[in-house]
C-alpha cells in the first residue's frame, strides 16, 4: 500500500508539499472548506470541512498529517476560532497517524536586539499571532506531545514576493531597514517537510529558516535591482507608532538543529538566490 497523507490548510505551503508527496505515489487528501475542484485538478482528494466547525470534520485515516491552516479573514471566523478552537476540534476527531507535521511561526520569539535565536531561546512573543500559535504549540504537545513542530520563518518564492508590489510602485517602505528578516523560500520549506515525514523525530520543535539573515535594506536593494525598479527608499518609523507589531522584532534566526538533524542542503540558502528563482 502507498503511504497516505492529509494536509489541513492546503494553501501556498501547503500544495507544494503536495506536488513533492504526489511524486513519490503518496496519496495525498486535503481538507477544504470550498474549494474542491481545484485540489483535485492537482492530483488531490477533497476532503470537505471546516476546523471551526467539529461536525464537519469526518477525516480518512491518513500516515502523515501536515497542519498548515492560515487566516482567511473573509470567513468571518477569529484568529483564536481558527488556530486553537480549530485546532482542538481536529485533534478530537483525527485518527492515529505516523507522523503529525504543525507548520507554527518564528514569531513566537520576541526577541529585539538582533541577536541570534534557536529553539532553546525564551519563547516571549510581541505579536498577538505568536501568543496564539505560542498557545497552540502548548496545546498540541498536551494532546499529541508526538508531533512535530516547525516554526517557520517568512515564507516566499513564486507569486509571493514580500512587498513586490510597493518596490515595483517606487512607494517608499515605513521600516527600519537595518532590521533582519529571516525567510525561506517555499521550494525549501516544502522540502523539509518532506523530509522530516521521512525521518520523523517525535515530539521536536526546528526552526525552518535559511540560516541567512538578510537585513531589509539589502533584501528591497537586492528586489528593486532585479524587477528593474528604482533604488528601495525607507521611511523611518515614526516614535510611538508602528506599522504592526512584526515591525518590533529584529532577531536572527539559526537553523542548526534542523541541519543537524537532517542533512539539510537547501537549493535557496539565502535570499539573494530565492529572490532570482522568484521573480520572473
Amino acid at each position: 500500500m502507498p503511504e497516505s497523507a492529509l494536509i489541513i490548510g492546503c494553501g501556498y505551503l501547503g500544495r507544494v508539499v503536495a506536488r513533492r508527496w504526489i511524486a513519490k505515489g503518496f496519496q495525498i487528501s486535503a481538507l477544504t472548506r470550498s474549494k474542491p475542484a481545484e485540489l483535485a485538478a492537482l492530483g488531490i482528494t477533497p476532503v470537505i470541512g471546516d476546523v471551526t466547525e467539529p461536525a464537519s470534520l469526518v477525516l480518512p485515516a491518513s500516515d502523515h498529517v501536515l497542519y498548515a491552516v492560515g487566516m482567511d479573514r473573509t470567513a468571518g471566523k477569529t484568529m483564536r476560532d481558527v488556530y486553537l478552537t480549530g485546532l482542538a476540534n481536529l485533534l478530537e476527531r483525527l485518527p492515529p497517524t505516523k507522523s503529525f507535521i504543525y507548520v507554527s511561526s518564528t514569531s513566537v520569539y520576541g526577541h529585539t536586539n538582533g541577536e541570534w535565536v534557536d529553539e532553546a531561546s525564551a519563547t516571549q512573543p510581541i505579536e498577538e499571532s505568536g501568543k496564539l500559535l505560542l498557545e497552540c504549540e502548548h496545546l498540541l504537545h498536551s494532546k499529541k506531545p508526538e508531533a512535530i513542530i516547525l516554526r517557520f520563518a517568512g515564507i516566499y518564492g513564486p507569486g509571493r514576493v514580500i512587498r513586490r508590489a510597493a518596490i515595483e510602485r517606487d512607494e517608499p517602505l515605513t521600516a527600519d531597514p537595518e532590521k533582519w528578516l529571516n525567510l525561506i523560500h517555499v521550494h525549501d520549506g516544502a522540502a523539509i517537510v518532506e523530509d522530516v515525514s521521512d525521518r520523523p523525530q517525535q515530539g521536536e520543535i526546528f526552526n525552518v529558516s535559511d540560516g541567512t539573515p538578510v537585513t531589509r535594506r539589502d533584501f528591497y536593494t537586492q528586489m528593486a535591482i532585479l524587477l528593474n525598479a528604482p533604488p528601495a527608499r525607507f521611511n523611518p518609523p515614526v516614535p510611538g507608532e508602528t506599522t504592526g507589531t512584526h515591525d518590533q522584532t529584529n532577531r536572527r534566526i539559526s537553523n542548526k538543529k534542523l541541519r543537524d538533524a537532517y542533512a539539510t542542503e537547501f537549493e535557496f540558502p539565502d535570499a539573494e538566490s530565492g529572490l532570482r528563482a522568484s521573480i520572473g
